[in-house]
């Protein structure tokens, strides 16, 4: 059994320790225990776990995997203080701010010998998959992925990492992507913000994204992606999948940790979650010079 702690009790948090305490029957999720949860504030126990320090979740050896559910800001911070203690690591997406720190923690997580997994639940939910399976396969000439949503809340990060979901999509459906342009639009009080990015794929197709967050703006996916047989102006309609997307994240995770995932996955998945981290940077730098 792996002992673990959740770091962060807002909703992520929150649901980390209800799946943990009811994990998917048969799955290797049940390898997984709960045993405290780390909170700036001071609570009551959760589903009947208790609140423990960050020193004490560190210092047990009972304790062997930490869920790092905090503020984005915060992830990096997190994630080396539980690497650096031995601890196999999850954490919510961003893992960091910035590039460069990303590729010292997976450095220190192959020194430590431990997993360190990235939560990417935007590639497990239906309509992905369901946009995935018609993307196959056929050949972009150009596309767009324009996502709005409310206003940020602090601590979120710069939106080309905030957004790093919507960037994901884009990299898991056409491989390695570079930027060309990226520009940033904002009204003086702050509440609206719009990031464009200018993208093109190994073979020179243009992508543009475009990150849009402000007062009474729907939270929505608007794709136009144009093929060489055809063209897609929306995501297609998925049924509700029985599993919920941090369960099927927990399994995934779980998976790792008992040695069921090959080494060539796990390569492929460090490259995806590098590359986004490094065309996040690149966007963000292009948009504040």
């Amino acid at each position: 059994m792996f002992g673990a702690v959740v770091v962060g009790i807002g909703t992520a948090g929150w649901v980390r320790i209800r799946d943990i305490l009811t994990p998917l029957p048969g799955s290797t999720a049940e390898t997984l225990t709960i045993k405290g949860f780390v909170s700036r504030r001071s609570l009551e126990a959760q589903h009947g776990v208790s609140q423990i320090s960050v020193e004490e979740a560190v210092s047990r050896e009972d304790i062997r995997v930490a869920f790092i559910c905090t503020e984005n800001m915060s992830h990096e911070d997190n994630i080396r203080t539980f690497l650096q203690a031995g601890k196999h690591v999850c954490v919510e997406y961003p893992m960091t701010m910035n590039y460069k720190a990303a590729v010292e923690l997976w450095d220190l997580a192959q020194e430590k010998g431990v997993i360190l997994h990235v939560e990417h639940i935007e590639l497990l939910s239906a309509e992905y998959k369901s946009l995935k399976r018609e993307v196959e396969g056929k050949q972009l000439q150009e596309g767009t992925l324009h996502f709005t949503g409310g206003v940020l809340k602090p601590g979120f990060g710069f939106l080309a990492f905030n957004g790093i979901a919507r960037l994901t999509w884009l990299v898991d459906l056409f491989g390695d992507l570079s930027v060309t342009t990226a520009t940033m639009e904002e009204h003086s009080n702050g509440n609206y913000i719009k990031m464009t990015a200018k993208l093109v794929t190994a073979d020179n197709r243009p992508l543009t994204w475009i990150e849009e967050r402000g007062p009474g703006l729907p939270r929505a996916k608007n794709i136009n992606f144009v093929f060489r047989s055809s063209t897609m102006t929306q995501i297609p309609p998925a049924p509700k999948q029985p599993v919920g997307l941090f369960m099927q994240d927990l399994v995934l995770f779980s998976g790792k940790l008992a040695g069921q995932v090959s080494p060539d996955k796990l390569q492929r998945e460090k490259w995806r979650i590098l590359h986004c981290l490094e065309l996040a940077e690149r966007i963000q730098q292009l948009c504040q010079g």
